[in-house]
């Protein structure tokens, strides 16, 4: 999605609320519980601050000014500043301490440093100067003049009993009354992984979701009835005896009366619905063990709200995406069942095919996701049959709309379809950009596999853009077209867990964006300031959430900084091929950021510990 100004944002939050308080002509669904199932509790998360020490001092305390420096006679690990704990060559201490938080449910944690040691004692048997590090009150190890070394070494230690504890990780150096010792310490890092109750694997499931739907709409394309059936595999060594649906859209509505209804469950036992409606929980008839295949089919309805949304209709214009549901995914963390966010997104989902029957008025035109072809059906209506593999999701929109269409220098066909307020002008402009910005991304990261593209324009959309495989809703803007179709790459292609990790998509088409339109982001970093300690490009949506005005700025704009940076540390060449390389590897699959941050240090002679942690990349 390419966001738009906060006061916007804030005009939205009006309108979702009050299209919240309406009640839509629906059969009304039991109202259930909000709480979804908890997971296993470990995040994996990296929980030192600063540790490479290029953001300052906080929040380290140090015993002297001087402890934390770029002064010469000492050199970084990585980036430009290390902890230079004495050196002075008479009696002296210096100390350099943060105090953390080991979550809990997290069985793996290791502090991990880099140590320089160099020395004027000539000594090799007594150790006169020496560097204690501890956790907590526990003594991890004592290094002293007899440890000098040329350059760095990684320290490692497993701090595992210190989960759900608040803890001081503590440098002490001493010295005694004569001739130096240097103790330097740099990229400081505590790293936690896995949860106390795992699956047995953490492969995600169920896997290779084949949706086919057959909905009629109405008049005027606001109200959608018909059927949903979906067949699944359980790729997990672990036995599935269950799946979510997820039924994202009644986040617009109320549980009394949602906007998405699911009835006549057959193939499972529906349960209570949770997380404000947005998830189904259906039992199996059966245990499904690894590689069988099982399908669930539902009735199902659609009311579209009033509103230039995502989801909403505007005067004769509908926009109809997220409505149908999907499955949820499984993996080592369980099922994610994460909120609705209308900051940003939350779809998470696995590579599926779509066969989706539509049967409307023949005055509508039906943009949608896939290749679409139009029969005629009975008495002045249409039947549009759109088919598409391996996407992630099926978005479509309803109204009079004004098509013009083309075709890519590369051979992709692109239809742009307009409300009735976008000029002709506009339109052919759009469809310009259109094609240039499919083929700029499709010979950077690989070719568009989806057929054709729909750009669906109306300058009534408070969110900018947004994005739905081979199918996009956009203002009349070069760079917001630009971005959202980069998303057919960098969400689409190239999957991701949205709500977790928001920057795998957004960062990345950001940054897309801009090589399309040929910025370079020259000292974008420069201008990055931090807005507290716990602000990471890395952090979830439940954080930017939280802190809604700083999404934009450190997702989208750090994060495609951050990115250029990496370019510059890399090589324009390097990077490139990087890119390429890595959505190669995650074709129709899912990225992680410690996927990312392996490729690309694979990618490079240069050791990246540094430049994650300058960069606040977690993961």
């Amino acid at each position: 999605m390419r966001p738009t100004p906060r006061n916007a944002l804030a005009a939205s939050a009006l309108a979702v609320a009050a299209t919240a308080a309406f009640s839509l002509p629906v059969a009304a669904a039991a109202a259930a519980p909000d709480a979804a199932p908890v997971a296993a509790a470990c995040t994996p998360a990296q929980v030192v601050t600063n540790g490479g020490f290029e953001s300052g001092t906080s929040p380290w305390s140090q015993s002297a000014t001087t402890v934390i420096t770029s002064r010469s006679g000492q050199t970084a690990h990585g980036g430009t500043s290390f902890a230079w704990l004495d050196g002075v060559g008479s009696t002296h201490t210096d100390t350099l301490s943060q105090s953390v938080t080991i979550p809990t449910g997290c069985s793996s944690a290791t502090l991990t440093f880099w140590l320089h040691i160099d020395t004027a004692e000539t000594t090799s048997s007594t150790a006169y100067d020496k560097l204690t590090a501890k956790i907590g009150s526990t003594t991890l190890a004592t290094y002293s003049n007899l440890d000098k070394n040329t350059g760095y070494a990684q320290k490692s230690f497993d701090v595992s009993a210190f989960a759900g504890q608040t803890v001081t990780v503590a440098f002490t150096g001493t010295e005694d009354s004569s001739l130096q010792t240097s103790f330097v310490v740099d990229d400081v890092a505590l790293d936690t992984s896995g949860g106390t109750t795992p699956p047995a694997d953490s492969t995600r499931t169920p896997a290779a979701p084949s949706y086919t739907v057959s909905l009629s709409g109405n008049t005027s394309g606001t109200v959608w009835t018909g059927h949903e059936s979906v067949a699944f595999t359980n790729a997990s060594s672990t036995a599935l005896s269950e799946v979510y649906l997820r039924l994202w859209d009644n986040y617009h509505g109320t549980c009394s009366a949602p906007p998405i209804t699911v009835s006549n469950v057959t193939g499972g036992t529906a349960g209570a619905l949770s997380v404000a409606c947005t998830a189904l929980h259906i039992d199996l008839p059966t245990p499904l063990a690894q590689g069988q295949t099982a399908t669930i089919g539902f009735d199902l309805g659609i009311t579209v709200p009033s509103g230039a949304d995502r989801f909403g209709y505007d005067g004769a214009y509908s926009f109809i995406g997220n409505a149908l549901p999907v499955l949820a995914v499984k993996d080592g963390a369980g099922w994610h069942l994460d909120p609705y966010t209308n900051n940003g997104e939350s779809f998470y989902s696995l590579a599926a095919d779509f066969k989706v029957t539509l049967d409307h008025p023949s005055t509508l035109l039906v943009p949608a996701t896939g290749t679409s072809v139009d029969t005629p059906g009975s008495s002045g209506r249409t039947i549009t049959t759109a088919t598409a593999s391996k996407v992630r999701d099926f978005a479509w929109a309803a109204g009079p709309f004004t098509k013009i269409s083309g075709t890519s220098t590369a051979g992709t066909p692109i239809n742009v379809y307009s409300v009735s307020g976008i000029s002709s002008a506009n339109a052919q402009s759009m469809l310009t950009t259109a094609k240039t910005a499919v083929d700029a991304h499709a010979s950077r990261f690989g070719a568009y596999p989806y057929g054709e593209l729909d750009a669906v324009l109306d300058n009534n959309f408070w969110f900018g853009g947004m994005e739905y495989p081979g199918f996009v809703l956009d203002l009349v803007s070069t760079t917001a077209l630009t971005h959202e179709i980069g998303h057919q790459w960098w969400y689409g292609i190239v999957g991701d867990d949205e709500y977790n990790s928001p920057w795998l998509d957004e960062a990345f088409t950001d940054y897309a964006t801009d090589l399309a339109l040929n910025k370079t982001g020259t000292n974008c970093w420069s201008s990055v300031s931090w807005a507290s300690s716990a602000e990471k490009i890395t952090n979830s949506m439940a954080y930017w959430d939280a802190h809604s005005s700083r999404y934009s700025t450190v997702v989208y704009g750090y994060g495609k900084c951050a990115l250029h940076d990496l370019r510059r540390v890399l090589g324009d060449t390097a990077m490139a091929k990087l890119l390429k390389d890595y959505a190669t590897a995650h074709w129709y699959g899912v990225s992680t950021t410690a996927e990312f941050k392996a490729a690309a240090q694979a990618a490079t002679t240069t050791d990246l510990t540094s430049f994650w942690t300058t960069h606040r990349i977690e993961g």
